[in-house]
């Protein structure tokens, strides 16, 4: 037997066989979640483990809650908050270039507007830097709030802008305290990081995005904003994300509802891995140094360990770079293995599935 294995080795078949029974490992875990959670409607997966040999993309149920058409691995969906890890990485990039400072104030970085209603509201900006913004330690009130959620769901095809998020923000109420001294998460944050994206490339910050992280040189052909980016010719149709809560199809509502930075990315799985991969491999942010202040802990809420538009997590012995989304994506990276898992849920609000796939997922491609 030894023989035998050791001829598989040296033929350079071994590694190969490796990654197909770790494959097979992955599509029997992620069939045994979705047969206990037939709630999720469908799920789509992918590993990146370059160390190991493995790529690897699978899908299981159907695309939408009562479509009846299979869920295909390729397909789109929008990845909400998952998406201020790529406003965060694109404002690290402009630290990378010279082009500002993440502990300046961001007064001056605001357009005219947000700065008259931010200050009429309270919140003194000379105080609030760009990396409490990113770290969601500014104080700022968000404008999501049940309230939001209700008044959507009575006018679903508002268009939304972004100046009318942050004016709902500042008339909320007063800050909940002064700058730096707690954590608040928050999608205003990031929506104000858009203007400052802006006020640097002169640019809409989407287009910014797209340039700084380089998506075509880094081969990202499946990831744009919604509504406000062309989808590209050659993606899949988008899943029917389903909102069981609010009995919300997603398709039905205006996406200016979540667009603006805080979330608005549509992009699939296999993108998202190859995105974050690249990511914390130094391929977008070059400078190390600034790269680790990506994840380089904020304080005063150390428990939370959310740094600059990455979450810190540990699973078992497995520290993780981690962001998810309110519409059932999970994406990590594990530094550690080198190996990135990415989720994405039809049924919007049970994430905490993921991340039951995810531990599982992550044991197995773990194990020798």
């Amino acid at each position: 037997m030894k023989a035998v294995l050791f001829l598989v080795f040296f033929l350079g078949l071994g590694p190969q066989l490796f990654s197909q029974t770790k494959t097979q490992s992955f599509q029997r875990i992620v069939d045994s979640v979705f047969r206990e959670h037939p709630e999720i409607w469908g799920v789509s997966v992918h590993i990146e483990s370059p160390d190991k040999n493995i790529s690897w993309s699978y899908a299981a149920g159907q695309d939408g809650k009562s479509s009846g058409q299979n869920l295909n691995v390729d397909q789109p969906v929008l990845i909400a908050s998952t998406t201020k890890t790529y406003i965060a990485a694109t404002i690290m990039r402009l630290v990378e270039m010279g082009k500002l400072n993440i502990n300046q104030p961001v007064k001056n970085l605001l357009t005219k507007t947000s700065q008259i209603e931010l200050t009429k509201a309270g919140y003194l900006l000379d105080s609030i830097s760009v990396r409490q913004l990113m770290s969601h330690t500014s104080g700022i009130r968000d404008y999501v709030d049940e309230g939001y959620f209700e008044w959507i769901g009575k006018n679903k095809q508002h268009t939304w802008t972004r100046e009318e998020q942050i004016a709902r923000a500042a008339s909320l109420g007063n800050p909940l305290g002064p700058p730096g001294s707690l954590f608040k998460y928050a999608d205003i944050n990031y929506v104000l990081l858009g203007e400052i994206i802006e006020h640097f490339t002169k640019e809409p910050y989407y287009i910014s995005v797209r340039k700084l992280l380089d998506y075509e040189g880094h081969h990202l052909n499946n990831t744009w904003f919604i509504q406000i980016e062309n989808k590209p010719v050659h993606s899949a149709p988008m899943v029917h994300q389903y909102w069981s809560k609010f009995s919300w199809e997603i398709s039905e509502l205006n996406p200016s509802w979540d667009l603006y930075g805080g979330g608005g990315i549509a992009s699939n799985v296999i993108d998202m891995a190859a995105f974050f991969q690249l990511l914390f491999n130094g391929k977008i942010i070059q400078n190390k140094d600034i790269l680790q202040l990506m994840v380089t802990d904020v304080p005063p809420n150390l428990e939370i360990n959310y740094c600059l538009g990455v979450r810190k997590i540990k699973i078992g012995n497995e520290q993780g770079f981690n962001h998810g989304g309110g519409l059932g994506t999970d994406v990590t990276y594990f530094p550690g293995l080198n190996a990135t898992i990415a989720i994405a849920l039809v049924e919007a609000d049970k994430r905490e599935i993921a991340l039951q796939m995810r531990e599982r997922l992550l044991k197995e491609l773990s194990a020798q």
